[in-house]
């Protein structure tokens, strides 16, 4: 016996929940990020419900394996992953004194391609798609 439950487009209605759940989490952090004096990105790599949002994604992407909501799953990973090694790239800058405004071009440019990943992708689920 199989210690898995096949997925059909019928059954996905839980998962693709949690996507928007996931989703509005990682939307949290990024507006905390806005309305803070914290950073989009470091709001986004740090607050807790962008944490959580990654932790849901890990423990349930086993679930959406070879569905179109995978790509989701990916899409928020990706997301999260990126943010934080352009966040240490930035980090790094910021030790030079010539690459501090490097640093902040980077944090200003990887908050804005948060916020971008994050409606995109959502936009993308509402219409029960599949993200490129």
């Amino acid at each position: 016996m199989a210690d898995y439950e096949v997925i059909t487009e019928d059954n996905l209605e839980g998962p693709r929940a949690w996507c928007h759940v996931m989703y509005g989490l990682h939307a949290l952090s990024a507006v905390g990020g806005i309305l803070t004096s914290a950073t989009i990105v470091g709001a986004f790599i740090t607050g807790w419900p962008s944490i959580l949002a990654v932790v849901i994604n890990y423990v349930t992407r086993r679930r959406v394996a070879l569905t179109w909501l995978e790509s989701h799953w990916r899409w928020q990973l990706r997301t999260f992953w990126f943010a934080v090694l352009w966040a240490v790239t930035a980090a790094f800058l910021f030790f030079t004194f010539i690459g501090i405004p490097f640093a902040w071009a980077l944090m200003v440019g990887t908050g804005l391609w948060v916020l971008y990943r994050v409606v995109r992708g959502w936009l993308v689920l509402l219409d029960r798609k599949a993200i490129a």
